[in-house]
């Protein structure tokens, strides 16, 4: 029995071709997006290091302006979109004269953060949605092609009038597909959980940001203490 990819593939049924065509088309895209995320994330949490010591010695400074200008240099860092919106939000109302509350500059800076935290994550869980749809669905797709192969298999036998020996090979090459499914399915699944846990850490280092920008800008704007006051 011949068993070489090429003898395999001319011995296949139009339709089971056409879902391992598919397979093959699954696995590029999943290796793709692997990748490209792979990339995505490891740019975000390198940009992030060099971010946060670079603004450790600006906003001691009190600089905001040059705060802002130093997360624009890290575009690709998730903690530079967050705290970048909030030095944004609160730079602006500082600079209104018509603005007199300070807990409202904060509270602003703070709901800024938290958009723009929202709107990060959106991104970083960016085709995410694909692997899990592979990894999902891969084996399925390979469990059809097996049975359009036995389909295939067996309507060569009654034609031909042979017994299953005559057949076998067919058989195992309906098999092929399943296996090739669970081979597309399995790397799928692995990386998808992989990534989620990714964005699940760069949530929370999102989060951990904005509320120590909340208290930042909370000093900066005395508008804790002057709360404290007027309870007092």
């Amino acid at each position: 029995m011949d068993m070489s990819p090429m003898a395999l593939w001319s011995s296949m049924s139009l339709m089971a071709k056409g879902v391992v065509l598919l397979m093959v088309v699954m696995s590029i895209y999943s290796i793709w997006v692997m990748v490209e995320r792979y990339i995505v994330f490891s740019q975000a949490k390198n940009q992030s290091l060099k971010l946060l010591g670079a603004l450790s010695n600006v906003l001691t400074k009190s600089d905001y302006q040059q705060a802002i200008d130093v997360t624009k240099k890290y575009k690709q860092s998730h903690l530079a979109k967050v705290i970048g919106s909030g030095l944004l939000e609160f730079e602006a109302l500082r600079r209104d004269k018509r603005n007199m509350d300070p807990e409202l500059t904060v509270e602003a800076a703070r709901q800024g953060m938290d958009r723009t935290a929202m709107i990060t994550i959106a991104e970083l869980k960016e085709n995410l949605g694909v692997l899990a749809t592979i990894g999902a669905t891969a084996p399925f797709v390979g469990l059809f092609g097996t049975v359009l192969g036995i389909i295939h298999a067996f309507g060569k036998m009654a034609t031909s009038g042979g017994g299953i020996a005559s057949v076998s090979a067919g058989i195992a090459e309906a098999l092929i597909t399943t296996a090739f499914g669970l081979f597309v399915a399995i790397p799928a699944v692995w990386a998808y959980n992989y990534f989620q846990n990714r964005v699940d850490r760069f949530t929370v280092e999102m989060s951990n940001s904005g509320s120590e920008m909340a208290i930042y800008f909370l000093k900066e704007t005395g508008a804790g203490n002057e709360s404290k006051a007027s309870i007092g």
